[in-house]
């Protein structure tokens, strides 16, 4: 097994301290010792460790399979402790990525590229022996490793090959640590070091591929459930995707929360348009935050350049991840408490892109305190963020498609009635009723063009009275009462408080009217009932109340606000309300369900 025996035994004889034994058939047992005994049993070791290796389970984090195979390492050759690091191209660092015994937490997050031991060893792809660390140049923490009570080091390489043509190859650095000082090493201990280092390899290689068929699957699965959430009666809703999806990326990253941004057009705030989970003080949809308030925020949408480099953040044009948030200079202090109560030690912002300019993004808040994303797990996350995007624009559409109904059956009635004047009782200058469903008539059709245009935008911001809108939007409810024949309703209108000033979209401010009308009109009893509307102020709030005749329990009531009602209505509503800033509430009285929406006041 070691080649011809006669030559071995000769090339043994010739060492100085060979000498000394005699010849008399002691180097015939000698070597067929070591071919019978020591050779078998340190192949069957060193398989047996290589095994271990080969057999670490591929869902592992690449951290854990790391700090695993360093056990081994250290176990093999009895050594003091081992650790990994890995060469990140963005920084030019070596990025701290596991050890055994696990010291993750006080060891540096990143040592230098050049004039370090591990940078060498990735610069050469060369093993690197320190056999006195006092006396390395290139080992910088001396400190460190004297009161630990190591001395002297074998670095080998590690390298994990690229799988496309636009990807890069990982290059990395396994670190044994001794306890001798002035160590000889030995052949055997390099070579086996380097083989333990090359099964690493090949397990991070299977974890990748394992990886790319995962995320293929993810892909699939979200696109699955968007259009599943497309075919039902109550048509698509972010939430519902948010919910159903978002548990599916469970193995990727243990997420806390995750949400869906996007950005105004002059890049002055931003609008959580989906989170999850949502509850309120948590994710409340529709809220807007100042860019400004969040320097990540002004990270992620390019506002502002990442000049106070640290450990603490990962910047790339892919991504913006914040290691540790209460450590980050990037987190603002209201977030910090924030996070802390939640328990989230890495927070994730991946922008979005409409062409050349980022419109949305996302944010995925973790459990676990993430260093770094693979290419695989952006990819996800990209494809995810491009999908909700998309889903968005189709609830978006679906809200506008509902709203139709109102201005288009009151458009219809009063088109008719104009109708009936003009041919049937003859076209009478001074009938004041022509000028009123002329205007009605005007005033929708512009109405209808604007919700069109409103998939895209929204018009500009105004002082509104809220109860002239309530009186103009009631007057159009009565030609849509007559449209759907509904029968023995006594509207009542008022008292108003005028006027009542809100600041905001007069298309929001008309559809929440439109909608809560819209519902209260359906939901008076078959036998008939009262549909009443009226405004007034309390205290820093413009407030709307609705009420009809009929009644729902506590349990309709709860569901009702918290948005998870079958219609989409007041689903659509509660999303506006809280994009304005305000609130709504629901009273049940003895007879009656009364709606009030509550919007933060205006004053000059």
């Amino acid at each position: 097994m070691l080649g011809d025996e006669k030559e071995l035994i000769a090339s043994l004889q010739e060492k100085p301290w060979a000498q000394e034994y005699p010849d008399d058939g002691f180097w015939e047992n000698l070597v067929k010792e070591i071919n019978e005994s020591i050779l078998p049993n340190f192949l069957t070791e060193v398989a047996n460790q290589i095994d271990e290796i080969i057999e670490i389970d591929p869902d592992l984090s690449e951290t854990k399979i790391f700090s695993l195979v360093s056990r081994l390492m250290v176990e093999f050759l009895d050594a003091h402790s081992a650790s990994v690091r890995i060469y990140d191209p963005r920084t030019e660092q070596m990025l701290s990525y596991g050890s055994y015994p696990s010291e993750e937490g006080s060891r540096e997050t990143y040592i230098p590229l050049e004039k370090t031991v591990a940078g060498e060893v990735v610069r050469t792809q060369r093993p690197f022996l320190v056999p006195n660390i006092l006396k390395e140049k290139l080992y910088q923490d001396k400190k460190r490793v004297h009161k630990k009570g190591v001395f002297s080091i074998i670095a080998v390489p590690v390298t994990i090959p690229r799988f496309f043509p636009h990807e890069r190859g990982t290059v990395g650095v396994v670190q044994i640590y001794f306890t001798e000082k002035d160590r000889s090493f030995k052949p055997l201990e390099i070579q086996t070091a380097e083989l333990m280092a090359r099964r690493l390899s090949f397990v991070i290689a299977r974890k990748k591929i394992l990886s790319l068929f995962r995320i293929n699957e993810k892909k699939e699965i979200i696109v699955r459930e968007i259009f599943r959430k497309l075919g039902t009666k109550g048509g698509i809703k972010m939430k519902d995707i948010f919910n159903s999806v978002i548990p599916e990326l469970a193995d990727i990253i243990s997420v806390q929360s995750c949400a869906l941004f996007s950005a105004s057009k002059n890049l002055e705030y931003v609008i959580l348009e989906a989170g999850y989970p949502e509850y309120p003080g948590y994710h409340t949809i529709g809220k807007r935050f100042p860019i400004k308030s969040e320097p990540a925020f002004e990270l992620v949408l390019k506002q502002r350049s990442y000049e106070r480099i640290s450990p603490y953040e990962v910047v790339t044009p892919s991504y913006v991840l914040v290691v540790d948030p209460q450590r980050s200079a990037y987190i603002s202090r209201k977030m910090k408490k924030f996070a802390l109560a939640r328990n989230i030690n890495s927070i994730l912002y991946v922008p979005l892109n409409t062409g050349e300019d980022i419109t949305h993004f996302m944010t995925f808040d973790a459990l676990d305190q993430r260093k770094r994303y693979t290419e695989g797990e952006i990819e996800v996350f990209l494809f995810l963020g491009r999908e909700l995007v998309k889903a968005q624009r189709m609830e978006a559409l679906d809200d506008i498609l509902h709203d139709f109904k109102n201005p288009a059956i009151a458009t219809a009635g009063f088109a008719r009635r104009l109708k009936g004047l003009i041919y049937q009782k003859g076209l009478r200058k001074n009938d004041p009723r022509i000028k009123k469903y002329l205007d009605i008539l005007v005033e929708e059709t512009a109405r209808m063009q604007e919700m069109a245009l409103s998939i895209y935008l929204v018009g500009k911001e105004q002082v509104i009275n809220l109860s002239q809108a309530a009186k103009k939007r009631f007057e159009i409810n009565k030609e849509v009462i007559k449209e759907m024949l509904k029968q023995n309703v006594t509207l009542e209108e008022g008292p108003f408080q005028d006027p009542l000033f809100v600041k905001g979209y007069p298309l929001h401010i008309e559809r929440i009217l439109d909608n809560l009308l819209n519902n209260a009109t359906n939901a008076i009893p078959l036998q008939g009932g009262t549909l009443c509307i009226q405004t007034f102020s309390e205290g820093k709030w413009a407030c709307i109340r609705i009420t009809n005749t009929g009644q729902l329990s506590e349990a309709e009531r709860l569901q009702l606000l918290e948005g998870e009602a079958s219609g989409r209505g007041l689903y659509i509503t509660t999303r506006i309300v809280r994009l304005l800033g305000g609130k709504m509430d629901i009273e049940v009285g003895k007879h009656t369900t009364s709606v009030v929406v509550k919007i933060p006041a205006y004053l000059y």
